[in-house]
């Protein structure tokens, strides 16, 4: 739960493509992708790593647990998908 580690987003829609011929997942370090998210979420809220592959709403995050902001909101506290914009803080 808001671990400093996370690299982005491994998302099904990324800008850029790279390593195309490569192993792995499409991550997303940066720009605008879907995002599973859990609990409510406005947009504009900060997004840190929830521990369980989702991304959760954080008031007052800690340096280095930003995952990106909330482009769209999820009025709901079960599990959802949102739009974010992918910003590694």
């Amino acid at each position: 739960d808001a671990h400093s580690s996370v690299a982005g987003v491994i998302s099904t829609e990324p800008g850029f493509l790279l390593n195309e011929g490569g192993n792995g997942v499409k991550l997303a370090m940066t720009g605008r992708v879907p995002c599973k998210v859990q609990g409510i979420v406005e947009a504009g809220d900060l997004l840190v790593s929830a521990g369980n592959g989702r991304a959760r709403s954080e008031s007052n995050p800690a340096i280095g647990t930003v995952i990106g902001k909330a482009i769209e909101s999820h009025n709901s506290t079960d599990n959802g998908v949102i739009d974010i914009m992918v910003t590694l803080m």
